[in-house]
C-alpha cells in the first residue's frame, strides 16, 4: 500500500504537467492568430513571409489582412482588392517602401497608404482619377507605375504632383491620356506615354523636365504637322527617345543631340531623312528605321554617328543604286564595329533581295563627284558617266518617284523668287522649258515637259505647302536629257505641291549631274503647283459622270419601255394574223386534202354509216355555200330503207365536202363545226 506522501507527491507532479500543457496551448493558439507573447501581429496566416517580404499574391483577396509591423515589401497583386479592402491602418505601417496592388478592382487612387512610401504599383485597374490630395500624402514616392487604367488627361487634377518632389518614373501607358500631362515634377527622368491617343505636342509640353532622360510615346496619333518645332530641344539630357508607330514621314525638327543614345522611329511613314537631322548625335548607339516607306538615304546622314553600333533597317522599299554608294562605302569602314540590320535591296532588279554590303562589285561601277560639302555621285540617273579616266559605265537609276535627294533644305529657302505668292496653274512656261503636271491618285502626280532646245539632263525639285515650316523638305533628283516625263510617288493625300524643273548644262556639253553652279545664268526654275487628290472623297469627274448616268436613265428607261411595248403589239398583231389566216379553210387547202385523199376507195361517211342529205352544194367563185333547194316546198318524207344512197357532189375545184342527212339536223352541227381544220372530217360529229 503506497504511503501518503507518495500520493501527494503524484498529485503534484500531475498538476504541473497539466498546467505546463496549458501554457503551451495558449502559446499556440497565440502563435495561430499572429500574435507574440506581447500582442504584436506576426505573418497573416493566409500569406507566405520571409522576413519583412509579404508574399500575399494571387490569393483571391478582397481586403488587406493585418500585416506585422516590419513589413516592407508588400505583394498583393492579382487579387479582388477595391478600395474598401484598403485599412486605414496601413497608413501607420511606416516601414513599408514598395507595395504591388496591380491586377487588382482599384476604382479609386489609394488614399490612406504609407507616407514611407518610395515605390507603387497600380497597373491594370479602373484608376480613372489622379486626386491631388491622395499623391500629397506620398511625399518620398520616387516610382509610379499607372498603366492600363483609364486616366484621361482632365482627370488629372491641376498640379497633381507637385508635393511630389522626389518622384522620378511615372508610368502612364495604355490610358485614355489626349495630350502631354501638365504640372510634371522637374524631378522626373522616366516618362512612358505610349499607347494612348496623343495626337498634339506643343512647346511647352516638355517645359521644366530638362532631367527626363528617357521618352517612350510609342503607339499615339502623332504626325510632324502637330508637333511644334522646338518640342524635344528643350530635353536637353535625353538619352532615349521612342516615337515608334505613329504617323511621322520626317524626324521631328531638332531632336536632342547632346546625349542621345537611342533613337526608335520604326512603323511610322517616313519617306524622308532629311541631311542634318541626325546631325550632332555623337553619343547615339542604336537607331531603328525599320519599317517605314525608305527608298534611299542622303549622303552624310551619319557623318556625326562616331558610336553608332546598331542600324536596323528591315522593311523598307530600299533602291540599291548608285546613291548609296557613300552609304556602302561608310559601312565597309565601319566593319565590325557597327551591326547592320534589314538591309535589302528591293530596286533595280538585277540586284533584288540583294544585302547592301554584297553590292561591291556593283558600286565600284559608280563613280562619286563630291558637291560641296557631300553632294551625291555622278552616276545616278541610270546614265552613262564619265571622268576621272574612266570609260562609259553603266549605273543603277533611283526608281520613279522615290526621295532621292541632293540638296535637302528648310521649306521656304532656295525657291525660285520667294516673293511669288504661288498662285500658279498644273502648268509653267519658261524661256527654254514648258512644264506640265497632272495628278494621277492620292498620292502620285505626273510631270511632262517639252524644250525648245536639246538639254543634257534636268533637276526636277518638289515641296509640299503648308502654314507651318514642319512640313518637310524641299527634294530634288535629276533626269536624264532624253526624258520628258517623270512620275512622282508616295505624296501626301489631299496636299499641294509645288513642283519646278531647271535644265542643266555642263560646260563642256556633256551631262553633269551637279545640282547647282551648271545652269546657265538667266536661267530660272519652271514651276507649277497642283493638288494631290484625297482618297476618302470620289473625284469631280466621277461625280459628274455619275451624275449623267443618273440623269439619263429616265431616258433610257422611256425608251426601253416604249421599244417594248411596240415588239409586243407586233408579236400579238402577227400571232393574230396567223390564227385569222389558218381559222378559215380556203379552196387550196381543200384542194390539197382532197389529192391526198385519192388513193382511198371508199368515203368516210360510208365507214361510219352516215346518212346523206339531198342538199345540192351550189359553188360560187373559189368559195363556197350550202343553199336547200325549193326551200319553199316542204320535203316529202321517204319510206324507211335499210340501203344507203350515197350522193357525191363534185365542185368544180375539185373539192369534196360533206353535211350530215336532214333528219340529223341539230344547231349545233348545221355549220362547219364538225369539221377539223383544213377539212378533215370529224369522226366525233358522225352519226349512223
Amino acid at each position: 500500500m503506497m504511503a501518503p506522501e507518495g500520493i501527494q507527491d503524484l498529485l503534484f507532479l500531475l498538476l504541473l504537467c497539466i498546467t505546463l500543457l496549458a501554457e503551451l496551448l495558449e502559446m499556440a493558439a497565440a502563435s495561430t492568430q499572429g500574435l507574440d507573447g506581447e500582442g504584436d501581429i506576426l505573418c497573416p496566416s493566409v500569406c507566405r513571409c520571409d522576413e519583412d517580404f509579404i508574399y500575399c499574391n494571387d490569393r483571391g483577396l478582397s481586403a488587406i489582412p493585418p500585416l506585422p509591423p516590419s513589413a516592407s515589401v508588400l505583394y498583393l497583386q492579382n487579387n479582388q482588392i477595391d478600395n474598401a479592402g484598403l485599412p486605414m491602418s496601413l497608413e501607420h505601417h511606416t516601414l513599408v517602401r514598395v507595395i504591388y496592388l496591380y491586377d487588382n478592382e482599384l476604382d479609386d487612387f489609394p488614399m490612406h497608404l504609407p507616407p514611407s512610401l518610395r515605390e507603387l504599383h497600380l497597373q491594370d485597374n479602373n484608376i480613372r482619377v489622379l486626386p491631388r490630395a491622395a499623391l500629397a500624402r506620398l511625399p518620398l514616392l520616387e516610382k509610379l507605375h499607372l498603366d492600363d487604367n483609364s486616366v484621361s488627361t482632365v482627370s488629372i487634377e491641376d498640379q497633381a504632383f507637385v508635393d511630389n518632389p522626389r518622384l522620378r518614373l511615372l508610368f502612364l501607358s495604355r490610358n485614355h491620356l489626349s495630350s502631354i500631362p501638365s504640372g510634371l515634377p522637374a524631378s522626373l527622368e522616366e516618362l512612358c506615354l505610349d499607347d494612348n491617343r496623343i495626337s498634339t505636342i506643343p512647346t511647352h509640353a516638355f517645359r521644366g523636365l530638362s532631367s527626363l532622360r528617357r521618352l517612350v510615346l510609342d503607339g499615339n496619333l502623332l504626325a510632324n504637322q502637330r508637333i511644334a518645332d522646338d518640342t524635344f530641344s528643350r530635353l536637353s539630357n535625353l538619352t532615349e527617345l521612342s516615337l515608334v508607330r505613329n504617323s511621322l514621314q520626317t524626324p521631328p525638327l531638332n531632336l536632342p543631340s547632346v546625349h542621345l543614345q537611342r533613337l526608335s522611329l520604326q512603323d511610322n511613314a517616313l519617306i524622308h531623312m532629311p541631311r542634318g537631322s541626325l546631325d550632332g548625335m555623337r553619343r547615339l548607339q542604336r537607331l531603328d528605321l525599320s519599317g517605314n516607306n525608305l527608298t534611299t538615304l542622303p549622303r552624310g546622314l551619319f557623318r556625326d554617328l562616331e558610336s553608332l553600333g546598331q542600324l536596323l533597317v528591315r522593311g523598307n522599299p530600299w533602291h540599291c543604286g548608285c546613291n548609296l554608294r557613300w552609304l556602302h562605302d561608310w559601312l565597309e569602314a565601319k566593319g565590325n564595329t557597327i551591326t547592320l540590320r534589314g538591309f535589302i535591296c528591293q530596286t533595280p532588279e538585277r540586284v533584288r533581295d540583294m544585302a547592301l554590303r554584297d553590292l561591291t562589285n556593283q558600286m565600284d561601277e559608280c563613280e562619286l563627284a563630291a558637291v560641296g560639302g557631300g553632294g551625291v555621285g555622278a552616276g545616278v540617273g541610270g546614265n552613262k558617266v564619265s571622268g576621272g579616266g574612266m570609260g562609259a559605265i553603266s549605273t543603277l537609276s533611283p526608281p520613279q518617284g522615290s526621295l532621292f535627294t541632293l540638296r535637302s533644305k528648310r521649306p521656304g529657302l532656295g525657291l525660285p523668287e520667294t516673293g511669288l505668292d504661288y498662285t500658279l496653274s498644273s502648268s509653267g512656261v519658261g524661256k527654254n522649258l514648258a512644264l506640265n503636271v497632272k495628278p494621277l491618285s492620292s498620292d502620285s502626280i505626273r510631270v511632262t515637259w517639252s524644250v525648245a532646245q536639246t538639254s543634257s539632263s534636268f533637276r526636277l525639285s518638289w515641296l509640299r505647302l503648308g502654314t507651318s515650316s514642319a512640313m518637310g523638305s524641299i527634294t530634288e533628283t535629276l533626269v536624264r536629257g532624253d526624258r520628258r516625263e517623270y512620275l512622282l510617288t508616295s505624296l501626301k493625300p489631299a496636299s499641294s505641291y509645288i513642283i519646278c524643273m531647271v535644265p542643266l548644262v555642263s560646260n563642256d556639253g556633256s551631262r553633269s549631274s551637279l545640282p547647282e553652279g551648271d545652269t546657265e545664268p538667266n536661267e530660272v526654275p519652271v514651276c507649277a503647283r497642283t493638288e494631290t487628290s484625297n482618297p476618302n472623297q470620289p473625284d469631280d469627274e466621277s461625280e459628274d459622270q455619275s451624275s449623267d448616268k443618273m440623269t439619263s436613265l429616265p431616258l433610257v428607261g422611256i425608251i426601253g419601255g416604249a421599244t417594248a411595248l411596240v415588239s409586243l403589239a407586233l408579236i400579238i398583231a402577227i400571232f393574230c394574223w396567223y390564227g385569222h389566216r389558218t381559222g378559215r379553210p380556203t379552196s387550196r387547202d381543200h384542194y390539197s386534202h382532197s389529192s391526198s385523199r385519192k388513193s382511198k376507195h371508199y368515203d368516210d361517211y360510208i365507214e361510219s354509216g352516215t346518212k346523206k342529205d339531198n342538199t345540192i352544194l351550189e359553188i360560187r367563185g373559189p368559195g363556197f355555200q350550202m343553199t336547200p333547194m325549193a326551200a319553199r316546198q316542204p320535203l316529202q318524207p321517204k319510206p324507211v330503207r335499210e340501203d344507203y344512197i350515197i350522193h357525191t357532189i363534185f365542185p368544180s375545184n375539185g373539192t369534196g365536202l360533206y353535211k350530215p342527212p336532214n333528219n340529223m339536223t341539230n344547231s349545233g352541227y348545221d355549220t362547219n363545226r364538225g369539221y377539223r381544220e383544213r377539212g378533215i372530217p370529224d369522226i366525233d360529229y358522225s352519226y349512223t
